[in-house]
């Protein structure tokens, strides 16, 4: 299973909540202070935003897989470019360790494939609370 990861930077928190709530349909599934994340099924992605201090801006994107396979056939792909790829084998992301690569365009953007099976899509809790954080 793949999705499109979508990481953007905002100045408040709560306002982006609210307007990126209305605009998916549903309440956060994981929410802090500084951090909100909606994993939805139409359209497909994993979308975070976060208040870090970092001037607002699109973060960085990726592609989400479920299995070591896609993983490595994404990572083989980002090999075959002229750029660098950055491995991060095992990295702790909240409770939870995944594989990550990492990899900028010719714009500068930076793209992220990771391999998550623990995220799968969820439906958001009463409130949109959750304490655990699967940020990539």
């Amino acid at each position: 299973m793949k999705r499109l990861y979508v990481h953007v930077t905002v100045y408040d928190i709560d306002s982006n909540v609210q307007f990126y709530s209305s605009l998916f349909g549903t309440a956060p599934a994981v929410l802090e202070p500084d951090y909100a994340q909606w994993v939805v099924e139409d359209p497909r992605v994993n979308f975070t935003i976060s208040s870090r201090g970092a001037t607002p801006r699109v973060d960085h994107l990726g592609i989400q897989v479920s299995t070591d396979l896609e993983l490595a056939a994404i990572r083989r792909k980002l090999a075959r470019l002229d750029g660098c790829v950055t491995d991060e084998p095992r990295t702790s992301v909240g409770a939870t360790d995944v594989d990550r690569h990492w990899a900028i365009d010719p714009q500068g953007i930076v793209w992220e494939a990771f391999c998550d099976p623990m995220r799968e899509p969820v439906s958001a809790p009463a409130g949109g609370r959750n304490s655990s954080r699967a940020e990539r």
